[in-house]
């Protein structure tokens, strides 16, 4: 295990601010001393767990658009395929939501901000999207986001079916 795969989850459940580098370390099975030698702030490993974030979503983007049966939009694709990820990894929503919240350190912000500029690119381009279909693309992504935050698709409710997924609710 990485020492970004081993930060990952305690960013994601702790934040930026409370997550213990000492426990980051001990889930890699290295020392602190090391840990800071190989990122010299905790913002640059949080920075690097941003990366990681914003590659995995990148990928996940592009097999979609890139495999999608004809009779799909590259659009439907990608939010079906960023639907299935939230659902398999807790962890990207909770990276996502974390950055967010620290976006006053500046290497945090520049972090959120490529990853957007990288999504943005990448959805643009696999799409053929117009800005305002981007932007409701993007606007569906964050109500998912929240959505995932609150627990609402796991909840059999008609409020949280209707915002918590694409398309017709499935409950």
């Amino acid at each position: 295990m990485t020492l970004v795969e081993a930060a990952t989850p305690v960013f994601a459940e702790h934040g930026f601010r409370t997550a213990s580098t000492i426990d980051i370390a001990a889930r890699a099975g290295i020392s602190q001393a090391y840990l800071f030698r190989l990122f010299p702030t905790k913002a640059d490993l949080f920075v690097a767990v941003c990366e990681a974030t914003r590659e995995r979503m990148l990928d996940v983007f592009r097999e979609a658009a890139d495999s999608r049966p004809p009779d799909v939009s590259a659009l439907q694709a990608m939010g079906a395929a960023y639907r299935d990820l939230l659902d398999e990894n807790r962890d990207v929503l909770l990276i996502q939501l974390q950055s967010q919240v620290v976006s006053g350190e500046p290497k945090i912000a520049a972090a959120a901000q490529r990853t957007f500029r990288d999504l943005h690119a990448l959805i643009a381009a696999r799409s053929g999207a117009t800005d305002a279909e981007l932007r409701s693309w993007f606007g569906q992504g964050m109500l998912m986001n929240v959505m995932g935050a609150i627990g609402a698709p796991d909840l059999d409710e008609p409020w949280a079916c209707s915002l918590s997924r694409l398309g017709p609710p499935d409950c």
